[in-house]
Parts: C-alpha cells; sequence; structure tokens
C-alpha cells in the first residue's frame, strides 16, 4: 500500500487559494467577502419580504461563489424560514422528532439538559441517496460567547490536495451510512436488516458540483465509513487522511451567532461543525433544508471508458 505524506500542508502555494471571479457586488444587496473563498455577508436585503427575482438570481450566485451567506439581525418566522428555503428549491421533511412551527423545520436545541452533539466536521444528510442541496439555519436563542458555527472549502481542500492524491482519488466511490448518528443506533439497524430501512448510499469520493463543474472532496466524519476499491487498512488511512483536509483554517470561515441571525450554505461543496463549547448555556436554532440530487464523479477518460467496453463485450 503506497502511504500518503501527512506531512504535507495547504499554505504558502497560490495556486491552492487561487479561485475563479467571484460576485463582489450586486445592485440588490452588498457584499462582504470573510475570507478569500468561502463566507461572505450579505447586508441591505430583509428575507421576511418577497426577494425580487433579479435580487434571487444574484443571491443564488452568491451562494455557488461564496458557498456559505451570513445575514444579521434578520428575526424571521417559521413561515418566513421555508419561503427562503423554497427560493433555491423544495424543502425537505426530515425524519427527525424535534420540529418547528412547520414541518420543514428542524429544532436544533442544546443547554443544560444535554450538550450539542454537532462539533464533528459533516456535510448534512450525505448518507442519503439525494443528499440536501443546502440548509438554511437560523438563531432563535444563543449564548452571548461561544456556540459559533465553522464551514470549511471543500473544493479548496480538493484542489489543495498533492497532485498525485487527486489522480488517485479521483474516481473511487465511498460508502456513507445514514445511521452513524443516531442515538437509537441498534434498533434502527435492526430495522434495517430486517424490514430493507435505512439503506447505506454510496458516493464518489470525489463530487462534481452540479452547477459550478467544481470538483469537491466529499467524504467526512460523520457519515462515511469506508472507501471502496481498496483494502480495509488503506481505506482506513485514506479516509482518515481526506477527512482530516476540513480542519485547516485556510480552508474555514467562522460565524459567530446573536439573536435573529441567518446562515445559508450550499451542502454539496462545504462541511460545517458546532462549536460545543457554551454548556450549561442554551443555543436554540432552527433548520430547514433544501431537497438535492445524487452525487456525481468527475467523467473517466475516453480511453478508459472503451477499454470498460472492451471488458464487458468479452466476458
Amino acid at each position: 500500500m503506497k502511504r500518503i505524506t501527512s506531512g504535507w500542508r495547504p499554505v504558502g502555494r497560490g495556486q491552492v487559494l487561487a479561485r475563479r471571479d467571484l460576485l463582489a457586488e450586486s445592485d440588490h444587496f452588498a457584499i462582504r467577502p470573510c475570507g478569500p473563498t468561502i463566507g461572505a455577508e450579505i447586508s441591505g436585503l430583509p428575507l421576511a419580504a418577497p426577494i425580487p427575482s433579479a435580487a434571487r438570481a444574484d443571491l443564488r450566485r452568491a451562494l455557488l461563489d461564496w458557498k456559505v451567506l451570513f445575514f444579521r439581525d434578520q428575526h424571521l418566522s417559521s413561515r418566513d424560514h421555508v419561503e427562503l428555503a423554497r427560493v433555491f428549491g423544495d424543502p425537505l421533511f426530515l425524519p427527525v422528532p424535534d420540529k418547528g412551527d412547520f414541518p420543514e423545520v428542524t429544532r436544533v436545541a442544546a443547554g443544560p439538559g444535554e450538550p450539542g452533539a454537532e462539533n464533528v466536521w459533516h456535510s448534512d444528510g450525505s448518507g442519503d441517496e439525494k443528499p440536501s442541496l443546502g440548509s438554511i439555519l437560523r438563531a432563535l436563542h444563543v449564548p452571548p460567547a461561544g456556540g459559533d458555527t465553522l464551514w470549511a472549502d471543500m473544493v479548496a481542500a480538493h484542489d489543495g490536495l498533492p497532485g498525485d492524491v487527486r489522480e488517485r482519488i479521483a474516481h473511487l466511490r465511498a460508502v456513507h451510512d445514514p445511521l452513524t448518528i443516531y442515538d437509537g443506533y441498534d434498533e434502527a439497524l435492526r430495522e434495517r436488516d430486517g424490514r430493507g430501512r435505512f439503506p447505506v448510499s454510496e458516493h464518489p469520493v470525489v463530487r462534481v458540483h452540479p452547477e459550478t463543474g467544481e470538483k469537491i472532496l466529499y467524504v467526512n466524519r460523520f457519515y462515511t465509513t469506508r472507501i471502496l476499491g481498496v483494502d480495509e487498512a488503506e481505506s482506513e488511512e485514506l479516509l482518515a487522511y481526506l477527512c482530516d483536509q476540513a480542519h485547516y483554517p485556510e480552508y474555514q470561515v467562522r460565524f459567530h451567532w446573536t439573536d435573529g441571525d441567518v446562515a445559508l450554505w450550499d451542502n454539496r461543496s462545504t462541511q460545517h461543525y458546532a462549536v460545543s463549547d457554551y454548556y450549561p448555556r442554551t443555543r436554540v436554532l432552527e433548520r430547514v433544508s433544501i431537497a438535492g440530487d445524487r452525487p456525481q464523479g468527475p467523467r473517466r477518460p475516453l480511453r478508459d471508458a472503451v477499454r470498460r467496453g472492451a471488458r464487458v463485450a468479452n466476458r
């Protein structure tokens, strides 16, 4: 097994953070970048009011470019929250017990009774066959200090990998298990075995963004359990190495919440991490997720496709 150079660092190579032209201004709202490739604060756009079509187009472009957008002091209702999600697609109905005032709204709360548990880098719902396009999170009640959320740019993380690693993982696939974060794992596992529920999904290790064409490193510690096509030891080493890429601050943006704030992110090209440093204070947020599509990987070179076709024909 070829070992990975664990001492490689992403800093000091200009091409790692060199991105295509990003939307820097709009006629409908102000954009303040929070980092070179990920995160922008949007102001001058009230999200509770109907958003004009031209502003919607710029907002969608800003999301593709900056991957996570922040809106201060919005104080949306649950209805406003769901309607904002409809700007980007169909809101999802998630099978979770903690709900807000609408069935599409999921409550994310922690406090004196239970610390937060989202302090692992992950992409929401990657264990699903069609993971969500994105998520919108609004703050109802947050502590004065602590409880920040971080996002990592997984396009930059892919681009920052050594060339031999990028080549090695270009057409690999990985198993994503939706049950890994369930409290009732054993009970759900029995339902899976007995009734075919909660199936695992296989997704490309390198996902191609369906709108920008960018390559995304698409494995995470919450859901990804194994890389296919390699032996178990290599899978374990390679998966750990790839998941570590989200940890580099050069790829990250950090957001400190205040009551009424909203964050909107592209779930395809980012991972996020909720910092659980506020216990026993209370932190209450609500989320609406947006329906997505089945992840697709890069196309293989034509010569490889021809070889595969010849092998099938000769069987």
